[in-house]
């Protein structure tokens, strides 16, 4: 079931199709869940940065994927010897994750970085050449095309 309806968007739009079914399922998503917690950052105009606070995983424990327009990051802890402890109060979670992030267009993934219990995750928009702004030359009227061999 829809949350929001989105006709009105649809009679006076054309392409769009894909951004409200991006808004469908990020709506959709279980976001009671704030496991683990996270930061998205502007690092530059074009520069993003996802710090997630990821206290008891090892590097071989997490996996940064990026498929399409998707980002996945999973934690799986290690089975370690925790049976044999007796918590009187445990607020460090380090339950397995999984955490999608939906990324815009031509956003990739420049590198990922784990210190000090953090996850730090390197985001660039890299505009392809053809879809800059580019400056179109205005001729005035009556002007001689210029010859081109």
């Amino acid at each position: 079931m829809r949350g929001f309806d989105y006709s009105p968007f649809y009679r006076a739009t054309v392409g769009f199709d894909r951004v409200f079914d991006l808004l469908d399922n990020v709506a959709g998503q279980a976001s009671s869940n704030g496991y683990p917690p996270y930061n998205i950052e502007k690092a530059g105009e074009n520069a993003y940065r996802i710090v997630m606070a990821v206290a008891g995983f090892a590097e071989p424990e997490l996996n940064v994927t990026q498929k399409e327009n998707e980002l996945l990051v999973t934690g799986q802890a290690a089975s370690n010897s925790d049976e044999d402890k007796q918590y009187l109060y445990r607020g460090i979670a380090g339950r397995n994750f999984e955490r999608r992030f939906q990324l815009a267009d031509h956003v990739k993934v420049t590198g990922a970085k784990l210190a000090n219990g953090l996850l730090t995750i390197e985001l660039q928009r890299e505009i392809p050449e053809e879809k800059k702004p580019r400056a179109i030359e205005i001729k005035a009227e009556g002007s001689k095309p210029a010859l081109t061999h």
